[in-house]
């Protein structure tokens, strides 16, 4: 094959890409990412808050507080209704807890931990990681609500399968207290772009990280055909399972994710204990530079807006994905529900995310010109010290994304259903490995990052709104289980 006709897909995905970009990505982001902080803009050293970051970060915070810090003090029971202490046999639903923990975490544990931190360090440095772990921790309350909003309002469909999610209690909840019409605005805002979600950082964003670092590894691939053969295996992968009906695959990754995500994790501790020496100055130069003007008012805002999103990225809280897997959980206490989802956001943010951080800065890679950016950059810091890790981070990196592509069409077909009905749902699965294949073609991280923190947190204004105008249910809901439980009503299974 000539040169030129190798270059000429390269050209072609190139065009589609800007195309895309232009078309899209600009428009969409005008809106979603609209600065708060418009004032400024025409200073010398702009403020610059996105709307959707702001909104997440007050809907976290106010939740925390009405929900007086549920994320701390039900730490424990969650942890024990994740053991089935409360569990009982006979109780509604398809999954157990410990089953709807594991589903919402195999979408939410993925790239978004490795090369979604690694790009809030290159863009907002060490400091970010500091408010990444916040946002995970307040997060926490978020995910609480959602899930307990999700299993109060679920419903059983025909076929007898638990179905819910934010487009049931945004319409049925929000008309139980009086606000039907806007209720039903809110779903369809919320079905339309979860389905968005479902095609971009579910989708696109896993495809174009796990090729950047398959590619990185058999260079070969890099040409426009590595790229269509990679493209078209990767759509043949997930078209078996989500349109072939294939589930036997789904479930083995299902198996293969945990062990992954621990093999990684014990990588990345190892690391760390190699390192103890230079742990307790990345964690003070964490912090210092969390809270460092060096750069100006908008630096520091700057440095924080990168941890929120990155943590909103990885963990979901407040999108209200999540709270789709875990309506399907088995209990007739939708507030228990609530007590495990809360355990996400620290076991994705707090622990996982905050490990590639600290990998991250206590090798060095971070201040490494050649280290690259994103997946590339965090493959650099484990090689630092495992040389061959970086093949095992492509096998890690491409299990999770097989994982979280699954999941994630799980929700967005949820979302297809509801707005279209169940006989149109092959459409939005060829539509769905369209954006699988686009995935691969992109080339420029950054308009596939930007497209799935786009469609993802944009999930979030419909939701937090309308869990905001639930909140004073959900309370009453808290306070009654809470008094249950002091009072020994439920059986607890030692």
């Amino acid at each position: 094959m000539s040169s030129a006709a190798a270059e000429a897909p390269k050209s072609v995905f190139a065009l589609a890409e800007g195309l895309f970009a232009s078309w899209l990505v600009a428009p969409l982001e005008r809106i979603i990412f609209f600065d708060v902080a418009f004032w400024d803009d025409l200073s010398g050293n702009a403020i610059v808050v996105p709307a959707v970051v702001a909104w997440l970060v007050a809907g976290a915070l106010f939740f925390t507080l009405r929900f007086r810090f549920v994320n701390l003090t039900g730490f424990r029971h969650g942890i024990d209704c994740v053991r089935g202490r409360y569990s009982e046999s006979d109780e509604t639903g398809e999954v157990s807890h410990f089953q709807a923990l594991a589903a919402a975490l195999s979408a939410t544990v993925g790239l978004g931990n490795i090369a979604g931190v690694a790009f809030a360090l290159g863009i907002g440095g060490p400091g970010a990681t500091f408010w990444m772990i916040v946002g995970g921790l307040l997060g926490m309350t978020s995910k609480f609500a959602e899930c307990s909003l999700a299993q109060r309002y679920r419903r059983t469909d025909l076929s007898g399968h638990v179905i819910g999610g934010p487009m049931l209690y945004l319409r049925d909840g929000l008309a139980e207290i009086g606000w039907s019409r806007l209720g039903r605005g809110l779903s369809i805002l919320f079905a339309v772009l979860c389905i968005g979600a479902s095609f971009g950082g579910g989708n696109m964003f896993q495809a174009n990280q796990s090729f950047l670092l398959l590619a990185q590894e058999v260079p070969a691939l890099a040409s426009g055909s590595g790229q269509v053969a990679v493209g078209l295996a990767l759509v043949f992968l997930v078209g078996l399972v989500i349109i072939g009906g294939i589930r036997r695959i789904g479930e083995v990754a299902s198996i293969l994710v945990p062990g992954m995500c621990l093999l990684y994790m014990f990588s990345g501790v190892l690391i760390l204990i190699l390192h103890a020496g230079a742990v307790p100055a990345a964690f003070a130069t964490i912090v210092r530079e969390a809270f460092s003007f060096e750069a100006g008012l908008g630096g520091f805002i700057g440095t924080l807006i990168q941890g929120f999103r990155r943590a909103a990225f990885s963990n979901e809280a407040g999108v209200g994905s999540a709270a789709i897997a875990h309506s399907a959980a088995r209990t007739q206490e939708p507030i228990r529900e609530g007590y495990v989802a809360l355990l996400e956001p620290f076991l994705d943010t707090v622990v996982v995310c905050t490990t590639t951080a600290l990998v991250i800065v206590v090798t060095g890679a971070l201040d490494d010109p050649n280290a690259g950016s994103g997946i590339a950059l965090t493959a650099s810091a484990f090689a630092s010290v495992f040389p061959a890790f970086p093949k095992v981070l492509t096998g890690i990196a491409l299990l999770f994304a097989f994982s979280t592509m699954i999941s994630w069409s799980y929700y967005g077909e949820r979302a297809w259903i509801f707005l279209f009905g169940e006989r149109s749902i092959l459409a939005y699965q060829i539509v769905f490995l369209t954006f699988t294949f686009g995935g691969v073609i992109f080339q420029d991280a950054n308009v596939v990052l930007g497209f799935g923190d786009l469609m993802l947190l944009g999930m979030a204004f419909p939701n937090i709104l309308g869990v905001l105008l639930l909140s004073n249910v959900l309370a009453r809901d808290l306070a009654r289980y809470r008094a249950r439980l002091a009072a020994g009503e439920f059986n607890s299974k030692r």
